[in-house]
């Protein structure tokens, strides 16, 4: 069962769904906190392979060589022929990718990549249903920004809060549209909701980005200590120094 339902994230992410079956997956994860949960982590794993390494092998050449580091570090008991999308895979994939990084690149800068997780979207649950507000949340949660970004902007025409704002500055920045990220976050900064310190951090991360190191910093010790992250804050201001 597992394997079925990394093989449908998997299939999802390289856009092999039909429509049908792509608007079910969807529905589901706006449905289910749990799914939304392992997809992000299955997501996460996947983007720390691509953004760490470029790799000049082709999908089925990875392929193989994952199912050769599993055989080598976890020797399961039954030989068993899994297709890549299986977690043992990945999980090895992983392992190996952060050794790596720790043994040939200690001393490097922190990385976007490394920053970049927020909070999940619950936004239909909150307030009056909003029609194009679950495909919103849906977008979001599985890290679909582009597709995120224009049904944020259909909302905030007629439903303009700080909840809303914020993941859509998130997905602007996620599309690599800075300035536009930036704008928000700052809007958001200028305001009292509970929302003001995570714009903070998010205008941080806008800098983390660019690889501007001095401004990142510059941000993050503005950020107070009660901030519900302060930990990553904290974490971050020390691999920055």
């Amino acid at each position: 069962m597992k394997d079925e339902k990394y093989i449908l994230f998997d299939q999802y992410l390289q856009g092999e769904l039909s429509g049908e079956a792509r608007l079910n997956f969807e529905q589901q994860l706006s449905e289910n906190k749990e799914l939304v949960s392992e997809f992000e982590t299955f997501k996460e794993v996947q983007l720390q392979l691509a953004t760490k390494f470029d790799f000049a092998v082709d999908r089925d050449t990875f392929e193989a060589n994952l199912k050769k580091i599993s055989e080598e570090h976890f020797k399961p008991k039954k030989a068993k022929v899994i297709s890549m999308q299986t977690w043992t895979y990945l999980v090895a994939a992983s392992v190996v990718l952060l050794f790596g990084l720790f043994l040939f690149n200690p001393d490097s800068k922190p990385s976007f990549e490394e920053y970049n997780q927020y909070e999940t979207a619950y936004l239909s649950e909150r307030g009056a249903v909003i029609e194009s507000l679950k495909p919103a949340e849906a977008a979001f949660n599985a890290k679909d920004y582009k597709k995120a970004i224009p049904l944020f902007e259909s909302i905030l025409k007629t439903n303009k809060t700080a909840e809303i704002q914020y993941f859509y500055a998130v997905s602007l920045l996620e599309n690599n549209q800075i300035k536009q990220a930036e704008a928000e976050f700052n809007a958001l900064k200028s305001g009292n909701s509970i929302y003001k310190n995570k714009a903070i951090y998010g205008l941080a991360l806008a800098k983390l980005k660019q690889k501007d190191y001095k401004g990142c910093k510059e941000i993050l010790v503005t950020i107070p200590s009660d901030y519900e992250n302060y930990d990553k804050v904290q974490e971050l201001l020390d691999k920055l120094d």
